[in-house]
């Protein structure tokens, strides 16, 4: 929430113009990586599975992505090959597995966390994608 306010804050301030998509790139995978955690130990507090904790922790934490893409008028950033989902999945997955080895709630959050901001990270800033699936066809024709 706190990442929220303060790009909401920075862009009121300095304006849209001034304030770099790049900072709000990197604003975002600090929210991904947080709520991946906050929605999977929200989920494990409830007393839901394991899995469905895991799940809950990436929905919570793509949503905003989705939200913001809509608001802007932008495609989806779940329909681009980006390292989005899967930094939420192992950051979810990790705090996850930890709570369930009897790991203390605040080490395994900060693992998780850890986990997702470091393959968010890396995506940035080495442009890593997800491979994209052409139908098993080597000479598949370009989608129109």
């Amino acid at each position: 929430m706190i990442t929220c306010l303060a790009a909401a804050a920075a862009i009121w301030i300095f304006g849209a113009g001034r304030f770099r998509e790049r900072i709000l790139i990197w604003l975002d995978a600090f929210g991904l990586s947080a709520y991946a955690v906050v929605g999977a130990a929200k989920a494990l507090s409830l007393g839901f599975a394991p899995l469905v904790a895991v799940i809950m922790g990436v929905l919570t934490a793509t949503f905003g992505g989705v939200i913001r893409d809509v608001l802007d008028h932008q495609p989806s950033v779940l329909l681009k090959r980006e390292v989005y989902v899967t930094a939420a999945v192992s950051g979810a997955a990790v705090f996850v597995i930890l709570k369930l080895l009897g790991i203390a709630s605040m080490l395994a959050g900060l693992a998780g966390f850890a986990i997702a901001l470091a393959l968010r990270s890396a995506a940035i800033i080495f442009s890593l994608s997800l491979p994209s699936f052409n139908g098993g066809a080597k000479d598949a024709p370009p989608p129109v």
